[in-house]
């Protein structure tokens, strides 16, 4: 047996985000967000795009989005490369989600708590040594919270060191699949008792992908390498222009494999972008249906 890694877009969503994915997801929710308790009994999990209200402000797009049967929302990105500004942009997301909850006219009692959970392929926090981290707004010099209405949450993964033997909550083992899947031959019975991780696994299974999905896979399998190698490239050389017009080529080659041609004016803005708006598009082309998609990107994003 082989599986994909949960670290491209299109597993993760695939495994936590699609309609037949809620026991997964409540499973996997209880036990990074609610520390291995059985809080969640049921959710919703609803259209991760979340749209600008306006012309000015930026669309967005999560890798998946539910509403919890407590109320709670939560949002929820994958994360492979540590790009510029990563940590604006988690609470820009964040807050932009919770003010798009009400429509004009609806009063404040009508918003309800947001969670924002992101799944970082990196260290953020190199002064922290938890590899789960939970942030919300205290006072401060008193340990008195100010509404708990807006939570942010990381998962480190290079912090995350031990074996499958070693293995001993529900959090430890859902970790150990998202970084460990692709390095499985078999379903270790450790994992395969927990019935949600065992049907994670199995739709991991590359033996259970049709032929579209597998050539999706292996497309964002290859770029996510190409981007590591040329981004740990450019860093380690000092190399940014150079290895920018790689990346430019990585991406113009993958835009035009998923909508075919594409305009001059398009191919002009995407060269135009700094490596770290690059490596945003790398990471969020999965999610753009259509040119007026991309285009509407590079409108916010240029």
């Amino acid at each position: 047996m082989t599986f994909i890694s949960p670290k491209t877009d299109f597993a993760f969503k695939k495994i936590f985000g699609s309609v037949h994915s809620q026991k997964i997801l409540i499973s996997f929710l209880n036990a990074i967000v609610y520390n291995n308790q059985n809080v969640i009994q049921s959710l919703k999990i609803i259209n991760p795009y979340n749209p600008g209200v306006t012309n000015t402000i930026k669309d967005t797009y999560f890798d998946v989005k539910a509403l919890l049967d407590n109320g709670s929302n939560v949002i929820i990105e994958m994360q492979i490369l540590n790009v510029a500004d990563f940590k604006k942009r988690v609470i820009y997301n964040l807050a932009k989600a919770y003010g798009n909850q009400l429509d004009v006219g609806q009063g404040y009692m009508m918003l309800q708590p947001f969670i924002a959970l992101t799944i970082a392929d990196f260290v953020l926090f190199e002064d922290i040594d938890k590899m789960i981290t939970k942030f919300r707004f205290k006072e401060e010099k008193e340990s008195v919270y100010y509404e708990d209405e807006l939570t942010l949450m990381f998962v480190e993964l290079p912090k995350f060191k031990k074996e499958l033997s070693a293995l001993e909550t529900l959090s430890d083992k859902w970790i150990y699949f998202i970084k460990s899947a692709p390095n499985l031959e078999v379903i270790p019975e450790s994992l395969e008792e927990v019935s949600e991780i065992e049907a994670a696994l199995k739709i991991a299974n590359r033996a259970n992908l049709n032929n579209k999905e597998l050539e999706e896979v292996e497309q964002q399998e290859k770029l996510m390498r190409d981007q590591q190698g040329q981004i740990s490239f450019a860093r380690n050389e000092g190399r940014e222009e150079g290895i920018g017009i790689g990346v430019v080529k990585q991406i113009l080659r993958q835009i035009r494999r998923k909508f075919g041609k594409i305009s001059p004016e398009i191919e002009t803005q995407i060269e135009q972008l700094s490596l770290e708006k690059l490596d945003i598009l790398g990471e969020e082309i999965f999610d753009l249906a259509t040119i007026a998609d991309l285009e509407n990107w590079l409108a916010n994003n240029g």
